[in-house]
Order: structure tokens, then C-alpha cells, then sequence
């Protein structure tokens, strides 16, 4: 699905967090083949029931994925489809100084990296393949370590259809 046929970003929710690190977190979802892309209202430093939640909220014909960039450092992705969460981390070793990172990886069900381990990605890399973007794709993305997490992000948004309205509702938060 291309840009053109993306439907308006909502702007109805202001992400509202008292953790500086948190660069931004928004949802995204399709009703009637139109992306809708939203800031996710956070308080505080954010943990995972706070942000499945705030997914929960969203209907989403192909389920909505939620998509936070915490400190430049590192990106998840969550796709939540009739109830079942789906996971992706960008950086595994995030995991030793990020409480949400922690607590993805916990879901995951795999052991804490060490500090001086390889930055990897964790998860599901076929997350979000049904729409567009394989998980080759996305693995060889999370592997450039010359992109910013926002930037990575923006990456899928685009191959996936609905980066005018990932751009517009990043703006809309800073």
C-alpha cells in the first residue's frame, strides 16, 4: 500500500511522558485499507503493560503496531493481532540499562545479554511480513549501525505505507 492511499495522521492524543530518554512511541493501524498513524499517551517512564495497553485502544484490520525509539539508542516494535503480541527489539544489549527493553526481553523469554555482547536484534524479524516488509528486510536494517533508531523506523513506516503519516505524527510530538 503506498502513501497515497494513507489516510490523515490523528492527532487527537498528545504523547504525554516525564522520561526524557523516551523519543517517541506511536501507534499505527488500518480501517478500510487506510493507515492511521497516532502518538501513544505514555506517563511516566513507560513499561509494557502501559504501551499494550495503550495498543489495545486501536482496532486495526491487520492489528496495530506500536513503534517506540528510546534515547536514540534502540527501537521496538510490538504488533499486537487479536490479542497475541508480537515482539522486536532493535538491540538486545539494551536490555542491561533500559527498564522497557528488560521487560521486552522477558517476554521473549531469552536470557539478559551482557553489556559487552554483540548489538542484535531480538524477536520476531517476520513481525511485520505480512505487510510488506520481509524479515531479511528488517534484519539487515536493524543490522545498519549507521541509522538512529527514528530512522530505522521511518524505513519500515515507508516500506510499509504509511511514512507521510509516521513523519507528520513524529513532527506532531516534538
Amino acid at each position: 500500500m503506498s502513501d497515497a492511499t494513507a489516510g490523515p495522521v490523528a492527532t487527537d492524543l498528545d504523547l504525554d511522558s516525564d522520561d526524557p530518554d523516551l523519543d517517541f512511541a506511536v501507534a499505527a493501524y488500518t480501517e478500510d485499507g487506510v493507515w492511521t498513524v497516532t502518538p501513544l499517551v505514555l506517563r511516566g517512564e513507560p513499561d509494557l503493560a502501559a504501551v499494550l495497553l495503550g495498543l489495545r485502544r486501536y482496532p486495526g484490520e491487520a492489528g496495530v503496531l506500536g513503534m517506540i525509539s528510546v534515547d536514540e539508542d534502540f527501537f521496538i516494535l510490538i504488533r499486537l493481532v487479536n490479542g497475541r503480541a508480537q515482539y522486536l527489539i532493535s538491540d538486545v544489549t539494551a536490555a542491561t540499562e533500559w527498564p522497557l527493553a528488560k521487560q521486552v526481553v522477558d517476554e521473549l523469554d531469552i536470557p539478559l545479554a551482557d553489556d559487552d555482547d554483540e548489538q542484535v536484534p531480538a524477536g520476531d524479524l517476520a513481525i511485520v511480513a505480512d505487510l510488506g516488509m520481509t524479515a531479511m528486510d528488517l534484519g539487515a536494517l536493524c543490522d545498519d549501525v549507521d541509522l538512529y533508531p527514528e530512522e530505522m523506523l521511518e524505513e519500515i513506516a515507508d516500506v510499509l505505507g504509511f511514512g507521510n503519516q509516521f513523519h507528520e505524527a513524529i513532527e506532531a510530538i516534538g
